[in-house]
Order: C-alpha cells, then sequence, then structure tokens
C-alpha cells in the first residue's frame, strides 16, 4: 500500500477525481480514468509489459487466485456468489469498459474506473497476476466472446519499457500492528489442526450455518499472556475471556495469533477471525458461573433464529464491569450476584510446555457461589483460600461459601505431570493492589503537520496529515471525533481499536501532537465526551475510558453498557454515538448482509438509559445505517444504503416506532408493501452518494449562510452534502446537493463542529463500499470563508406546478431565465428483495417559465409535468450577478407538492 502522504496531498489538492485521456490505441478512447499519468509512479513510464504477460504461468495464476480472493471476490463475487456489489464488473458474463485486452484491464487497475478505485497497494506484477486470472478462470471458460487472444504482433506493439516494477512486499498491516497486549472481538476458538471454517454461498439470503457446536467468544477478550514487544500480534500464548457469559473460553500457543480473516482486518468478506495455534485448553458455550439463586448453569439468554444463544447475562445474575490496564496486562472486573470479582491471567512452562494461571479476588457475597473452571478432561490444581473444588456433571467447579471474601489461583494445562512439576508460590495477589499501585507513564508523542487548501469556493480545507511513522505502526483509520478542553483538543477513535488524543488541534496551521491513549476495543464507530468523560461506542459496548493516575493513558476500560447482542458475521456494526439532553445515548446497529437477522437488535437504531442500565430499540428495517443524527424535535435522522430490500440508498427521518423497509431486519412486518414501511425524506441516487454516512447540524454562526442547516457525510465518495427538507402538512421530503468541495482521498463517516473555531472537523477511513482508497485514514477541517460569496441553495420547496429555489447570494438574471441553463429529470424506484434497482419511467420534464425574484436570490419555475417522484434531479449552470459560474446538481424525492402556488 503507498503510504506516501506527498502523493495524496497532491491529488487532494487538484480536486481529484480527474477524467483522463486514452492513453493510446490499446485502450478505449471513452473510458474516463480517475488518474492522469502524471499522478502515477515514475516506473509506471517504462514498463515491460510485453515481458510481464509473457511471463504468465501456473505460478502467477495462483498469485493472482489469492489476490482476488483477498481483495476482489468481496464486491465481484464468482458465479455461484453474487460479490457485495451486484453492480460491480461480472467477468464471466460482461464486456469490458476500458477494453478487454490485457493492458487495457491493467489501465483500469492503475488509474481506477467508474466505481472501480485504482488498486494503488498493488505492484505491475500482481496486477497482471490477477489479470491472467481473471482471463483464465473467468473470460475464457464462461465469456469466451470477450478472451482476447494473445499474438506476438500484439504484444510487440504494446508501450516498451525495461522495468518489472518492484517486488510485491508483504502487506499485512493488520498483522504488524501493535494493538497492545489485548484485542476485543469476536473469535471463533479453534485449533491449527481443526476442519477449515463452513461458511454458506450461494444466493442471497444465505443460508444460516449450523455453529450449535463451534466455540464462538462473541465478545472475546483476547490477552496475550506472554512478554515481549509487538502487542498482542507478536505473543505466543494467549488466553481469551467472553464478559457476555464471563468464562474462560480458551487458551492456546502459537506464534500468529489469530488467522486474521476479518472484513476490517485482513479485507476478506463473509467470515471471522478464528485463533490460530495449538489450543491448550478450552470451555463451552455456557454461563462462567452458576446463577446464584439457583446454582445451575442453564443458559438463560434470547435465543437466535437459528437456534444459538446471545447477549449478556442477566445483570442479576452476573454483569461485566470492564478492566484495568496494570503494566501491560489487563485484571478483569465484573460482579456475581453481590460479589465483586477481579481476574487476571498469566503463563508459565513446565519442560517448555505452558502452565496457564488465573488468579481470581471475590468479595463476599450473601449466597454460595460456583464457577466453572474447566471439562473435566483438563488437569487443573487450585491453591485456594475459603474456596473448595469439586467435579459436577463433567465440570472442574470452584465453590465459594457465603459471607466470606474469598480468592484462588487457578493452574491449568492440557497435561497433568506439568501442573505437578509446576513450582508456584502459595501466594495469591491482591488484584486491588495492583490496580491501585499502576505508576504514571510518559505517553509517547508523535506529530505531524497541517496541510491547508485554499479553495476556489467559499470553504477552505486543512488537511491534519496522519501520523503513519508511530511506534505501534498503527493504520490510523478514524471513525469518530469530538472536542476536550474547550475544543483544543480532540479525541479521535479508529476502527482498529484505540482512542487517540489531538492534542492543539484548532490552531491555524503547523504541527499538531499525537497520542494514543487507549487500544484494544472492538471496532468502534462512535465517540462522544460528555459530562467530562469519554464514551466509545463500540460493536460489543460503550465504554467509558477512565484516566486514573493523571498521566493521559487510559487505567480502566469501564462497560457503561454492554446489552449489544454480537454475532459472529462482519456486517452488524454499531455505528455513530449520540447524547441528548437527559443524558441518553443513542447508536446503530445495523444488519447481517446478505443474510435474514438473526436476533432483535439487528437493523435498529438504539437508546441507552443515562444510566446505562437499559437499551430499548427506538425503531427498526435498516440494512447499514451509518450512524445517528438528534433533531431538535425528537427525531433521528439515520442513513441506509443500498441493497436488498433497498432499492437505493436514503435519509431517514426516524420516529419511535418506524418500520424503515429492510425485510431481513429483525421484526419485519408480514407486509412487504411499500406501504407498510416509513418512507425516508429522500432516496440518493448512486451517481450522487453511493455510501452515505452520517448526517449532522451547522451548529456555528461562522458557517452564516447554512447555520442551522443539516449536512450529510459520504463514505462513498468522499463528500459533503447539504440537506434540503421541506414539510407538507406530516409529510416530509427532501433532497441534496454537493458542497463545492474537492473529493476527499477517504470516505468520510463522522463529523463534529467545534465551538472553539466554529468550523466543522470531519473524520474518515477507506475499506470495503468506498470509492475513496487513495489513504486508509483521513482527519480534514472544513472552513467557511466569508470573504467569497457561496452561490448554493439553501431552501428548496415543490407546488402543484412549480419548484422554488432560494439561493444564498444573487444570481445573473439573464442566464437564470434560460431555459437551456436547466434539466429537470425524475424516474421512478422499486423495491424489492433484489439488490438495489434499475430506473424506472425515466422522464425529462420541460421548463415552461422561469422567474427570478428581484434580489436575485429566488428561482421560481414553472414545470407543469411536475408530479410525485422517487427520484428527481435538478441540474443548473448559471452565472453569479458578478458573472462567476454557479452550478450544481440537487437530487431528492418528491412525494407531496403543495396545493398552493408558489
Amino acid at each position: 500500500m503507498l503510504r506516501n502522504s506527498h502523493l495524496f496531498l497532491i491529488l487532494f489538492s487538484i480536486m481529484v477525481v480527474l477524467c483522463c485521456s486514452d492513453r493510446d490505441h490499446l485502450v478505449n478512447s471513452q473510458a474516463e480514468f480517475i488518474l492522469q499519468p502524471a499522478d502515477l509512479h515514475s516506473y509506471e513510464g517504462n514498463l515491460d509489459h510485453a515481458g510481464l504477460i509473457s511471463a504468465w504461468d501456473e505460478q502467477a495464476f495462483t498469485r493472482g487466485e489469492r489476490i482476488y480472493r483477498t481483495q476482489c471476490f468481496q464486491c465481484h463475487g464468482d458465479e455461484n456468489q453474487p460479490g457485495s456489489l451486484p453492480n460491480a464488473r461480472k467477468f464471466w458474463a460482461d464486456s469490458f469498459k476500458s477494453g478487454n485486452n490485457p493492458y487495457a484491464m491493467y489501465q483500469t487497475l492503475t488509474r481506477g474506473l467508474g466505481q472501480m478505485p485504482p488498486q494503488v497497494n498493488l505492484v505491475p506484477r500482481q496486477k497482471y497476476d490477477v489479470i491472467h486470472f481473471l482471463r483464465e478462470r473467468f473470460i475464457r471458460p464462461s465469456h469466451p466472446q470477450s478472451y482476447f487472444e494473445l499474438t506476438s504482433t500484439w504484444l510487440n506493439a504494446l508501450p516498451g519499457g525495461d522495468q518489472t516494477g518492484p517486488e510485491a512486499q508483504p502487506y499485512h498491516p493488520w498483522r504488524e500492528m501493535d494493538y497492545g497486549n489485548w484485542l476485543i472481538h469476536c473469535y471463533e476458538i479453534a485449533d491449527k489442526n481443526d476442519p477449515p471454517k463452513t461458511i454458506s454461498g450461494g444466493r442471497a439470503p444465505l443460508a444460516n450455518e449450523d455453529y450449535r457446536e463451534v466455540n464462538f467468544a462473541y465478545k472475546g477478550i483476547a490477552m496475550r499472556l506472554d512478554s515481549g514487544a509487538g502487542g498482542i500480534a507478536n505473543g505466543n500464548s494467549f488466553a481469551i475471556f467472553d464478559h457476555d457469559l464471563l468464562r474462560f473460553a480458551g487458551a492456546w500457543t502459537g506464534h500468529g495469533f489469530i488467522d486474521w480473516e476479518d472484513i476490517l482486518l485482513d479485507d476478506q468478506h463473509n467470515v471471522y477471525p478464528r485463533t490460530y495455534g495449538d489450543l491448550q485448553a478450552e470451555n463451552p458455550i455456557t454461563p462462567g458461573w452458576a446463577d446464584p439463586g439457583t446454582g445451575t448453569f442453564g443458559d438463560p439468554r434470547i435465543i437466535g433464529k437459528d437456534g444459538r444463544p446471545f447477549g449478556p447475562l442477566p445483570r442479576a445474575w452476573a454483569h461485566y464491569k470492564g478492566f484495568y490496564e496494570v503494566q501491560n496486562h489487563i485484571i478483569i472486573k465484573y460482579s456475581v450476584d453481590q460479589a465483586t470479582v477481579h481476574e487476571y491471567y498469566e503463563v508459565d512452562t513446565v519442560s517448555n510446555q505452558p502452565v496457564f494461571i488465573r488468579t481470581l479476588n471475590v468479595s463476599e457475597n450473601r449466597r454460595p457461589l460456583k464457577m466453572r473452571i474447566l471439562p473435566q478432561q483438563f488437569p487443573v490444581k487450585v491453591i485456594s483460600r475459603n474456596a473448595t473444588l469439586s467435579i459436577e456433571d463433567g465440570y472442574h467447579i470452584l465453590n465459594i461459601p457465603a459471607n466470606v471474601t474469598s480468592s484462588a489461583k487457578i493452574l491449568f494445562s492440557n497435561n497433568e505431570n506439568d501442573l505437578s512439576e509446576l513450582e508456584i508460590s502459595p501466594e495469591i495477589d491482591d488484584l486491588t493492589e495492583l490496580i491501585s499501585g499502576t505508576t504514571k507513564e510518559t505517553l509517547p508523542i508523535v506529530t505531524s503537520p497541517i496541510i491547508p487548501i485554499k479553495g476556489k469556493s467559499a470553504f477552505d480545507v486543512d488537511i491534519f496529515t496522519l501520523p503513519l511513522e508511530n511506534p505501534w505502526k498503527s493504520r490510523l483509520r478514524p471513525t469518530g471525533i469530538d472536542f476536550i478542553n474547550g475544543g483544543k483538543d480532540a479525541l479521535v477513535c479508529t476502527i482498529d481499536g484505540e482512542v487517540w488524543k489531538v492534542i492543539d488541534i484548532a490552531r491555524p496551521s503547523g504541527p499538531v501532537s499525537w497520542q494514543r491513549i487507549a487500544t484494544g476495543l472492538f471496532q468502534p464507530l462512535g465517540i462522544k465526551y460528555y459530562d467530562q468523560q469519554i464514551y466509545v461506542g463500540c460493536r460489543d459496548q460503550i465504554v467509558r475510558l477512565h484516566d486514573l493516575n493523571g498521566d493521559e493513558k487510559i487505567d480502566f476500560y469501564e462497560s457503561f453498557n454492554s446489552d449489544h447482542q454480537v454475532t459472529e458475521h462482519f456486517h452488524e456494526f454499531a455505528m455513530g454515538l449520540q447524547v441528548d439532553d437527559e443524558g441518553n445515548f443513542y447508536y446503530a446497529k445495523s444488519g447481517r448482509h446478505a443474510r435474514t437477522s438473526l436476533v432483535p437488535q439487528h437493523g435498529t437504531l438504539i437508546k441507552v438509559s443515562a444510566d446505562g442500565i437499559n437499551s430499548t430499540i427506538i425503531a427498526n428495517g435498516f440494512r447499514a445505517a451509518n450512524g445517528v443524527c438528534l433533531n431538535p424535535d425528537g427525531s433521528f435522522f439515520v442513513t441506509d444504503q443500498e441493497g436488498y430490500w433497498n432499492p437505493m440508498n436514503r435519509i431517514n427521518r426516524v420516529m419511535p416506532g418506524g418500520f424503515y423497509g429492510n425485510m431481513w431486519g429483525y421484526g419485519a412486518p408480514v407486509d412487504s408493501s411499500d406501504h407498510a414501511m416509513e418512507m425516508p425524506l429522500c432516496w440518493i441516487d448512486m451517481k450522487y452518494d453511493r455510501s452515505p454516512a452520517e448526517l449532522l447540524w451547522v451548529e456555528s454562526e461562522k458557517w452564516a449562510p447554512l447555520n442551522g442547516g443539516l449536512l450529510s457525510l459520504s463514505y462513498g465518495y468522499g463528500k459533503i452534502f447539504s440537506v434540503l427538507s421541506q414539510k407538507i402538512d406530516h409529510t416530509f421530503q427532501g433532497g441534496i446537493i454537493e458542497l463545492p468541495l474537492p473529493q476527499f482521498p477517504t470516505g468520510l463517516i463522522r463529523g463534529r463542529f467545534n465551538h472553539l473555531d466554529g468550523q466543522l472537523y470531519v473524520c474518515g477511513m477507506s475499506a470495503w463500499a468506498t470509492n475513496q482508497m487513495l489513504q486508509t485514514g483521513g482527519l480534514y477541517r472544513v472552513r467557511y470563508n466569508s470573504d467569497k460569496d457561496l452561490h448554493f441553495p439553501i431552501k428548496v420547496e415543490f407546488s402543484d406546478k412549480y419548484a422554488k429555489i432560494y439561493f444564498t447570494n444573487p444570481l445573473d438574471e439573464k442566464s437564470a431565465l434560460d431555459k437551456n441553463n436547466y434539466q429537470f429529470n425524475t424516474w421512478q424506484l422499486k423495491r424489492s428483495r433484489k439488490y438495489g434497482s434499475d430506473r424506472y419511467d425515466e422522464k425529462s420534464l420541460p421548463i415552461e417559465e422561469i422567474r427570478i425574484s428581484s434580489d436575485g436570490k429566488i428561482l421560481t419555475l414553472s414545470i407543469p409535468d411536475l408530479e410525485p417522484t422517487w427520484i428527481y434531479e435538478f441540474i443548473y449552470n448559471l452565472n453569479s450577478k458578478e458573472m462567476s459560474p454557479v452550478s450544481g446538481a440537487l437530487q431528492g424525492t418528491i412525494f407531496e407538492l403543495s396545493p398552493l402556488d408558489i
């Protein structure tokens, strides 16, 4: 992967995406490439294309197959299993836009075309390897009319050169990153010799696998137990604690940690990570502690549609509280009945064989407690105070009587001789003393410059270059931002589990300092600083972070709420984190991709009470709701993505109790008609936004023309849109229009206004389902420049015959009254179980008359054929009063027309 920030800044500052002219006769002259030749590596102009192609062999095919599997399959799929983007090129059936010869295909991979981003992480040989695979695996057998036969004449006509490009380097940033000595995720507990994973294929909805006997730790806290640099990814001895069931889930040894198969780790689709190495011990999926009222271990949790239990144990039974970080290891805290439990894991060796040590401190409880240690076949030794060991129903049981404080040191291995030979102190650590004895640390600080980009419009952009050269090899893929210290500093979370403090973020120029203050969290996708405390929205919980000794580093990762129902499915992201005036928190939980739901939280908007005790589903029927926006009237804005039962992307104005269209979400009605769902504020065509993210209100007088307005961030195209809405009786309808900004080099996910400087800060990343792949992550400041006129629509109204558009600044009357400067197009969509929708009943509506207000700011268009439509597109190319170009496209939805003429 290219990590050259100078290339990214150049591409950004010249406002990509650029349309390129054709290089030569070997490529379709109509192909509109994203990158120009000048944007590419210098070696691209001196490549021996003929030599690279002539070197194709079985090894090249195998290498290409590996690349296709990890980087292409997720979108394109194959003949038997559709990709995640059904409109992506089907190599076994579709023709090629830029040409079907290998050189033309190479240009598409190198320069990007349409929704296909440039593959900047591949060297020339890798690109030709995957082209070879495509030709022989798909095109020759299934679409022979598109198979280009190689001839010596054609090879000799290729551009000449004497280079083959750099050698391919192993690109495993997920494996190289130092996550710290713990990482929360969903893991399958397995041995390296276990059979391959069973994952359903075929057409959507994919069938549920029978995973009832698969040992998943859905909320697994994986811990590295041996010492050494590099964090958990570089360890050799590991244990997992499942904080849903408060059980020890498994321990294993061997270099590698896990297989890294996950959409946000190695980019693989429809899969989950599995432990990698020699499994030393494991517990099945069962409560770690008996019900204090009955002394039994029956699982009381909700049962998913596939027969598996999910979610945490009842709070009165047992409840996860969080963990403390002590000298790069963690002490886990939870309650059982009224008792508080702390536990800690270590590893020792006997004759080079591992012996695992689990230390527990249990406070006094009014009733006796029982804990399942391990199944009986695993050797166990216990050193305890006020606790005894027994065998019950095939398990080693730790028994703790009522009304005593107890502690235990539990030793286990897969070999009984190891336990008998190990010399170990009879003393049991007081874990609370370890917690209170943490010493201050000096956190490393890395710096990076702010690069200001002076815009041609009324907006300027500052790029906060990310400190990619950092001690942890962090990938720095930001997914949330909020401000502390009055806006002077910021908190940024990343999808890889970190929280960074960005110091002096409001400064206009110069370097800013970054400190990594927390790590090891489960896919954070939102962060909120509220009431002087830091909250992070993760897939398994909302975490409240505490610095106990004033050194900035987080010492206690408190679980504020862990009601989240987590399965192994990759697509069920917990998106966004917002708080209302009463302290209640909100986030959106996505549904499963290409599958029906399993648990009640799939495809929902969720409210968490201010005390963190209760979670309530507010609305359902979402597919991939990327964040949540709170509205002053008590409603919400939640975006959703095109897909099955979603004919197009949508911005939803959400009210409690509403169903928003995804029939594969939990709690969908029997009636699949459009009347049974709430319509969105507007449908968003893929032309304008491939993947909308979170909305936010403009709360800044510095943005005066747009202050009080609504913005929508685009993950798919790296853009920012203004959202314009109209209310007619009880109906809300609206549309979007792109702010005059260059496309950002990453997808945008979250944004907030900083009240210190009044400007907008946005962050994002590049992974699956975005065109913006030039950087892995980005952080930006968007400044409104009041010295320049905006010339931008801020309001639109539709009546029976008219459209009325309000602009921020006066327009040139002559250009405004010229009908040739406008297009008004409409089309319909069809919602079904099909992925997305074609366009139906496309029309171009004639404009009969145009009026302009005396101040030049309001256009009134007479459109006699105007009627409700799923999609409208209003394109204008005008001049300002000062004769500068004013152009744009307003795209939205009309449900109703006002009965009054405008």
